[in-house]
Formats: structure tokens, C-alpha cells, sequence
């Protein structure tokens, strides 16, 4: 007897369990890719919901896009700021965007900039040469294009194609000490990153 009620309630814990862990996020993804919206929100949806990261980011692609839901950018946010919170680099340069052009929030340079930075360190490259533009054009309270140099060097060391050409428009402003700075601060965050990744 004790058995047998043992094995109902696994198998009611299970039954609550599936609901949230039903979704296959790759499934989701490739009808994402296909424009079949509807089966990307059956796949996404409870996986959100359940905490999944790049879900929670599909979520809001959706929304911020209106791909299959409403457009509307405050579920978008919503959805974005559940995946910054995990640490989901895409997420975080997403929402800097929003704050940059007044999506679905007050429009806020700094709110950008700080988003940016996040991203940036996190190695998201539209982050890293956005917040350098940020920093070379004086878009923030101190103009540093050591820093906007820094970011662009690590940006092309991570592969973003355009990195490199606005870089070397940067360089043709800068000192030979601001350069030298620039790439100090570039290689040590390389090294860094290159130990995190060893780890994870």
C-alpha cells in the first residue's frame, strides 16, 4: 500500500512538473526562424516561464517585434530584463536599445550607456561598439576615447566585422598615448575574458 501511494505522488509531482519544462527551446527556435510564430510560443512559453534564459529572450523578440503576440514593448521589457537578470548578454544590449531610442521607456542616455556597459562586458559586440561611439562622441558626461578605443579593439578581436574600420577612424583622433591606453585596456580584459570562459 505504502508503495503504491509512493509511486501516485511521483507520478502527481510529475504531472505539475511538465507543464513547465514542456518546451523545446530549439524547436522554438527553428520555427522562430521560419516565421511560424504560433509553434515558437507553444515551444517558448512555459520554458519562460520556468526561468529559461534564451527563452525568456524569444519571448520578447516576439513582443518588441510583434511576431505572433500584440506588438508591445512593455512585455518586451519585461521578458528582456528577465534574461539581463540571468546574465544574457543579447538581453542587456536589447534593452539598452530600448532606453537609447525611448522604446516602451523614457528615453535616457545614461539608462543606455549603463545597459551598454553590462553587455559590453559580458562580451556582447553591438554592445561593445555601441557604448565606444557612446564614449568617443561624448555622448556621456566625459568624452574618453581611450575607452571607446578599448572596447573597439575587443570588439574585433571578438569577430564583429565593422569593429576594425572604426577603429582606425578613432585612432586618426586620438594621441599616441590615448592608442597605447586604448590597448592596454583591451588586452587586460581579453586575458580576463579568455580565464572566464576556461572556467565556464
Amino acid at each position: 500500500m505504502r508503495i503504491f501511494i509512493l509511486l501516485a505522488l511521483a507520478a502527481l509531482v510529475l504531472l505539475v512538473a511538465l507543464p513547465a519544462f514542456g518546451g523545446d527551446f530549439a524547436k522554438g527556435q527553428e520555427a522562430y526562424n521560419s516565421a511560424d510564430y504560433e509553434t515558437a510560443i507553444a515551444e517558448w512559453q512555459s520554458l519562460a516561464q520556468s526561468g529559461d534564459d534564451k527563452a525568456q529572450f524569444g519571448m520578447a523578440s516576439l513582443y518588441s517585434n510583434g511576431f505572433g503576440v500584440p506588438f508591445d514593448d512593455a512585455e518586451a521589457l519585461k521578458w528582456f530584463g528577465l534574461a539581463a537578470d540571468q546574465g544574457h548578454a543579447e538581453a542587456m544590449c536589447k534593452i539598452a536599445i530600448m532606453h537609447a531610442n525611448g522604446w516602451g521607456v523614457p528615453q535616457s542616455d545614461a539608462e543606455a550607456f549603463k545597459w551598454y556597459g553590462l553587455a559590453a562586458e559580458e562580451g556582447n559586440t553591438m554592445a561593445q561598439v555601441n557604448i565606444s561611439r557612446m564614449l568617443s562622441d561624448g555622448y556621456w558626461e566625459v568624452q574618453d576615447k581611450a575607452q571607446a578605443y578599448k572596447w573597439l579593439s575587443i570588439a574585433s578581436e571578438l569577430g564583429e566585422i565593422n569593429a576594425s574600420g572604426k577603429r582606425e577612424e578613432l585612432a586618426a583622433q586620438m594621441s599616441a598615448e590615448e592608442i597605447s591606453e586604448g590597448i592596454l585596456g583591451a588586452d587586460i580584459w581579453m586575458d580576463q575574458y579568455r580565464i572566464q570562459l576556461a572556467i565556464k
